[in-house]
Parts: C-alpha cells; structure tokens; sequence
C-alpha cells in the first residue's frame, strides 16, 4: 500500500501534553493513518527534518461570521496554523435573522465588533432565516479551515421578541421560545450557545446589545437546553456570580473571557483565585489574549492627536498623510495641538512595535512611547511623527487597553486559562491579534518558557478541542483528522501587521503574515504551503451532533 503522503523525520508533538518525539506521520483520505516510523513510501512526501509537526491549532474565539461567507481562506489565521476556528462568540451573529433585520444585525456588528456594515450587507448571501440554515449556508461556500458556530443571544433575541429584544424582560413564552430555538441550533449542527453581558457592547442607536439586561432565568431556561444536549455555554462580561447561579442551575459547561486590566502585578493570581472559587466542580474554561492588546496606532490604523489638523490628517490616504507630515508647517501644528490638554493620548499605554523582522509586544521601556519620547528629548507626538515618516508610515504602535501587565497574565496563563481570543475577522481596522497562536509558539514557548513545547501545543490542540466537543481532531494520532502543522520552532513568529483593502465594498482592514510555517494541512489537503495560501478549500462545518457521535 501507497500512502497518499508521509510527512518524513519531523519532531512530532501530539498534542496530548507529549513533547516532540522524532517520526514520521502518514495521511490517507484525510485521516491520520499512521505515527511513528512509516516504511512505507508516499505518493507525496514532505521532508520535515528539523521541523516542527504538531496538530492543527483551534481558534476559540474568532468573528468570521461575515468573512467566511466572502473569503474561504479567513486570512490571516490561516497562515498562523489555525485549522478550526469557532465563530458566534460575544452573543453577536447573523442567524436567526428575517429579512427585514438584515440592517440592524449588521449594524449591530459594525458597531460591537467593528466590521464594516457595507461589507457585510453586500458580502453575505442571506440565504439563511435560522441558525442551521446559515451553517448550511457557510458548508455550501465551501470553507478553507473548519468552521464551528454558536448561535447568540443578539440574534435570537431580537428574532424572537423584536425591538423590545434591546431592553425589555421577556414574557415566560418567549423565554421559552427562545431556549427551543437554540435547542433546535444545537441539533442542527451549532456547537453551543453565546451570550453577551458586557455593558460596553452596544447597537447602532447606543442602547446595550440584546440580552445584555436579560434576566437570569432566561440565560437557565436556555443553559438548560444547552447543557441537556452536552454543548458549550460560552459567555463574555457576566459577572462570577451569574455564572454561579447559571452553571449550578443547569450544569452547562461554559466558556468565559478572562482578559486582564490594570498594570498590578498580582491581577493574574487575583483573577485566577475568583476563577477557582466559581470553577471549582463545574467544567467552566477562560480563555485570555495572549499579550497587550487594544487598538493599533499610525498612519496606517488608527491615527492618534485631538484637534483640526489631527482630524484632517485622520481622514488622508496613506501618502497624503506622509506627505503632510513632512510638510514642516503641518507637522509643527500638528505638534501644537498634541500639547492641548485635549491633546489625547496616554503615551505610557503605547508601545512601539519596532522595525525587525517581527513586531515587538514586549512592552518595555525601550518600546514604550512615553519613554522613548523622555529619552530623546521630544514630545510624544514628535517621536509618533518622526518614527512614521522614517517608516515611510509603516510603524505601529500598540495602545495596550488590556493585559497591561505581562507578569500578571503569565500567572493567568500557568494557572490554567487558555491562550486565545484574537478576535479573527473583528475590530479589523484597528487590532491585528489574528497571530496569537504564533505569539505563543515564539514568545510563551520559545522566549519566556511559560510552557514546554509540549505543554504549549496542547493549549493550541486538543485542549480546546475538548472544550468544543470534537474528538476527532487535536492529536496526531491514527484515525485522526488529519489538520496539521509544520513549522520552524527556532523561527516561526508573526510578520508586521498591514492595511489593505481587500473586503467587500473596498472596506479596509489590517492583516499579517506570518514566519516559519513550512506547511498547514485542513483535513489532508495543503491549505498553506512556505506560508502563502493554496487553492484548497478541505475545511468542514463541524456540526454538533456530528462530533459526539462519530
């Protein structure tokens, strides 16, 4: 017998927590066949010698709910080793949906997850009403990665209730209305339920997102439905008591972001004590970004300074901006306005990413704008300036409104939450986290030695693939799908983030490459080969029921 391909010599991780072990690693049809040492030859091999062979890695905690329907591939974690991305997160999707709410469930995504509404008006088919329909939908386009959905609480709740979904308690019927659709989700593929309580969140009009004011015997009725059929109760800004009442009232297993704020070095361990006191007993997972994030500043993102000639700068093409910063005159008030106390900025949050191979998110004082600004004598905005024009507008800075403390989110991490939530396909104009799962092979592995290869694949792999319910993917092992990495563990990282304007519409967003990937395979077939994206389109949708009962 032929194997369809070997994958030769690599250092084969598992997935399960093993560290690299030297063998070769089969594929036939899309499956695992064999690990180990395979004497047999393939009609296809890849010599992986010196490499990196590990499961694929699965994405959390994305919103490519409308890029899935335009770009098969949902660049750029694709070419950051992700081969099952979970979609639906934060209680904002697209399914259940009538026509005539086409608008405001767009808007509702512009406006919570900052994706362009006309990008999603004119990208999107519609050829859904339910959420399984708009799984169909997705299976129909034909995805590049596998796809996972939750159906969210937005959603449901305006479908059911309509504008008085925004605000207003529901009636004991539609509580229960609502627990019966997401039940008949979950049976028609969606992996779990996902709700949003975060305040901060809100439609067009400002009013909070739909169920964000439910009440808790809502989110039981529908837990119970979620838990009953054994899927994923994934939740963001509820408060740990409301996921006490939740969790011991139905039993669901949940899914929670854990994000760090403010620059204390004991906020991981703080964090991490208020977990372990709700967790104890009950099956709940955090899940945390991998590093400082918030929103990317320069010519390219989000330009920052207050007053008349910043606006105008702000609303320039590229080089129109650089050629007004040069402009002396310009540059001289745009310095001026800077030093307004209405000037903006927190030059101590912001940390410039560098000009190396790979953007620096270390977060020291030798990348922080305050202190770089102090040390060559400037004004914060002269050194923003001066950096962009000597890029040619390229630098970057991150304005690090989250995980300000990197010490405090290692703790966070050693004590178990997950790394994730790049928020793949969300706030495109302004972060550019899509490359967490590289972040952790170079700097939580490679780097700062948080976890052993070992220890940091399995976050990746089969950690949450249990999570999500899978049992068919996150291992190498036979009889396994075969969603697989190959990479240079010495080198792989991400590339510097860029604009482009590549979404329906002409809509603009940031992307990034990446380094060291030698290949990414989606169910046997090469979706990334030396980090450029194939034609290949293997990814599946995967559907609840599916994975339980395969």
């Amino acid at each position: 017998m032929t194997h369809e391909l070997v994958i030769r010599d690599g250092n084969l991780v598992d997935g399960l927590g093993g560290e690299p072990v030297p063998g070769d690693l089969a594929v036939d049809a899309g499956i695992i066949t064999e690990v180990g040492k395979v004497d047999t030859k393939g009609k296809r091999e890849l010599d992986a010698q010196g490499l990196t062979v590990t499961p694929g890695f699965i994405d959390m905690h994305t919103h490519l709910d409308a890029q899935i329907c335009w770009d098969p591939h949902v660049s750029p974690v694709s070419r950051h080793g992700v081969t099952t991305a979970l979609i639906g997160n934060c209680g904002v999707t697209f399914a259940p949906c009538r026509p005539e709410d086409r608008e405001l469930l767009a808007g509702m995504m512009e406006t919570v997850e900052d994706i362009p509404r006309q990008s999603i008006l004119a990208g999107l088919p519609w050829d859904w009403v339910h959420y399984g329909d708009y799984l169909d939908s997705v299976e129909r386009l034909g995805p590049g990665i596998n796809i996972a959905g939750m159906i969210g609480h937005g959603a449901l709740r305006y479908f059911v209730m309509g504008e008085r979904g925004v605000e207003e308690d529901a009636t004991d019927e539609e509580k229960h209305e609502m627990a019966r659709l997401v039940g008949e989700a979950i049976d028609r593929g969606a992996v779990g339920f996902s709700s949003n309580r975060y305040r901060g969140h809100r439609i067009p009009d400002g009013r909070a997102v739909p169920g964000t004011l439910a009440e808790l015997d809502e989110l039981v009725l529908i837990g119970n439905e979620v838990a009953k059929r054994d899927a994923l109760y994934q939740h963001v800004g509820m408060r740990f008591d409301h996921v006490d009442h939740v969790v011991d009232a139905t039993g669901a297993r949940m899914l929670f972001n854990s994000t760090l704020q403010g620059f204390d070095d004991d906020a991981g361990k703080k964090r991490l004590e208020a977990i372990r006191k709700v967790a104890e007993g009950r099956d709940l997972s955090g899940v945390a970004q991998v590093r400082g994030s918030g929103a990317l500043i320069g010519l390219q993102a989000l330009v920052p300074g207050a007053g008349e000639t910043w606006a105008k700068l702000r609303r320039m093409e590229l080089e129109a901006k650089l050629k007004a910063i040069r402009d002396p005159e310009f540059r001289t008030r745009l310095i001026a306005e800077a030093q307004e106390p209405k000037g903006w900025a927190r030059p101590g949050w912001m940390y410039y990413l560098g000009n190396g191979v790979s953007p620096d998110h270390t977060q020291g004082s030798h990348n922080n704008l305050a202190a770089m600004a102090e040390a060559a004598g400037e004004h914060w905005s002269e050194t923003f300036l001066r950096l962009s024009d000597e890029t040619n507008g390229t630098a970057l800075f991150n304005h690090v409104g989250e995980n300000q403390n990197l010490k405090a989110l290692r703790d966070l991490f050693a004590g178990g939450v997950f790394p994730g939530v790049g928020d793949a396909g969300a706030h495109v104009g302004m972060v550019m986290d899509a490359g967490w799962a590289t972040f952790v092979l170079s700097h939580w592995i490679r780097e700062n030695g948080l976890y052993t290869m070992g220890q940091g694949i399995q976050r990746l792999t089969s950690g949450p693939a249990r999570i999500l319910g899978l049992k068919d993917r996150g291992a190498l092992q036979a009889g396994m799908r075969a969603d697989i990495n190959v990479f240079d563990a010495d080198t792989v990282a991400e590339a510097h983030p860029y604009r482009v304007a590549d979404f329906p519409a002409g809509a603009e967003r940031l992307t990034q490459g990446s380094i060291g990937y030698k290949a990414t395979l989606v169910n046997g077939e090469f979706h990334v080969i030396d980090g450029e994206l194939t034609d290949a389109c293997a990814g599946q949708v995967l559907r609840h029921h599916l994975a339980l009962h395969d």
